[in-house]
């Protein structure tokens, strides 16, 4: 059993690679392929297997994807804070730092997360049900520290509902993975445009140690990152600014607070389904379609898995950063990233057809407004906040 546990990681962390390093392959799609098959091709494997390969993929692919996040400015929604202070270093000629640190913080937060995950499962379990009524205000009020965090208060509001009116639009046709072409248009490719139009280019980039200090951006990560794991329709991003509202840190610091609130908002998803059977991401709901609840021992495996492929994407992640740090000024960054947007065009249709490209063409024109307003993109995330919040507002009236 150990053997093929160890097989179905390696397998795993190969995929996260793959799902991380390739903008627009994210892991919920690889996990709904994976659940369709698992009835038939996959069949007579070992439902255990199976978590264990999403559960390491989502990992590896974590960590990784802040590679393309920084380097081409293609994230997705869980590294889209990472792209203004990892650029602002990459243009520094200090991209391998920016993302080291991110991976450093993800690195503590793994740990942080094997001594957390029981007693926040039992504390979860005892107070969400009371706290389920309210949970349209614990929304709203979280809405409020994002916008009162900001200096243009008015303009943030504006980004969040004007994203959030694309995002209750967009959710309403009838487009499969209509996440794919919201995301990737507000996230990817506005920023991609936006550097096809200012021709940036990349300098020769240092490999140097990453220098910050980690204690407040990991006090940060660890008070908001459980709030946003257990929380519908928030993220990691919004961990990510309700952490640095608490804990006053510098950009390297933001960095770092990002890399470990990803992270934990992933690995608290899992705890979240074995102790309120309710699914946060792409990973966990694709677990819960697999076995349905989760029992300790399972849960428990998870963070043995957690651990171990935490521990290697770190050290791959470490390499990849090298080597794009090696590469990136040797190649025409406009041709690079004109063919990445084209790919993500191609992905988007593959998977959501022609509304999804309609999708995509209207969230981009949104992206690319909105990043050019003075305030924190993670404000568009008002597409995924405002329809949950509407969702849970008639069961107060």
């Amino acid at each position: 059993m150990l053997l093929e546990i160890l097989i179905a990681i390696t397998i795993g962390i190969l995929a996260g690679t793959f799902t991380g390093l390739i903008p627009g392959i994210h892991i919920n799609l690889v996990g709904a392929i994976l659940v369709s098959l698992s009835v038939t091709i996959f069949s007579g494997i070992d439902s255990l297997y199976l978590i264990v390969f999403i559960v390491s993929m989502a990992i590896a692919h974590t960590f990784i994807d802040f590679i393309p996040s920084i380097f081409l400015g293609c994230p997705d929604s869980d590294t889209q804070l990472s792209v203004l202070p990892g650029h602002e270093l990459l243009k520094q000629g200090r991209g391998y730092e920016a993302i080291m640190l991110t991976a450093y913080g993800g690195l503590i937060a793994v740990i942080i997360l094997i001594f957390i995950s029981f007693p926040l499962s039992f504390i979860t379990s005892t107070v969400y049900e009371s706290v389920h009524s309210f949970m349209f205000w614990i929304l709203l009020a979280t809405l409020l520290i994002l916008i009162f965090t900001e200096k243009n208060k008015l303009t943030a509001l504006f980004v969040f509902l004007i994203s959030g009116i694309l995002g209750l639009c967009s959710l309403n046709l009838e487009a499969k993975e209509t996440l794919l072409p919201l995301l990737t248009g507000l996230f990817g490719s506005s920023m991609l445009i936006t550097s096809i139009k200012n021709k940036i280019k990349i300098p020769s980039q240092e490999i140097t140690k990453p220098e910050s200090k980690f204690l407040k951006p990991i006090l940060g990560a660890l008070i908001a990152s459980p709030l946003c794991g257990f929380l519908p329709g928030l993220g990691s991003g919004q961990a990510a600014v309700l952490g640095s509202a608490v804990s006053k840190i510098d950009k390297k610091g933001f960095l770092v607070l990002i890399g470990a609130a990803n992270i934990l908002v992933m690995g608290l998803s899992f705890v979240s389904l074995y102790a309120i059977s309710r699914t946060r991401t792409g990973a966990a709901a694709a677990i819960q379609e697999l076995v349905g609840m989760l029992s300790w021992k399972i849960l428990l495996i998870i963070l043995f898995v957690v651990l171990i492929s935490g521990i290697i994407s770190f050290f791959i992640t470490k390499i990849l950063a090298k080597f794009f740090s090696e590469k990136i000024n040797k190649i025409n960054y406009t041709i690079l990233s004109i063919s990445t947007l084209i790919f993500l065009v191609i992905i988007v249709f593959i998977f959501s057809g022609f509304i999804g490209l309609l999708i995509l063409l209207a969230s981009t024109l949104t992206g690319i407004y909105c990043n050019s307003l003075p305030v924190k993109k993670t404000n568009m995330m008002g597409c995924l906040l405002i329809p949950t919040m509407i969702y849970y507002f008639p069961k107060f009236f």
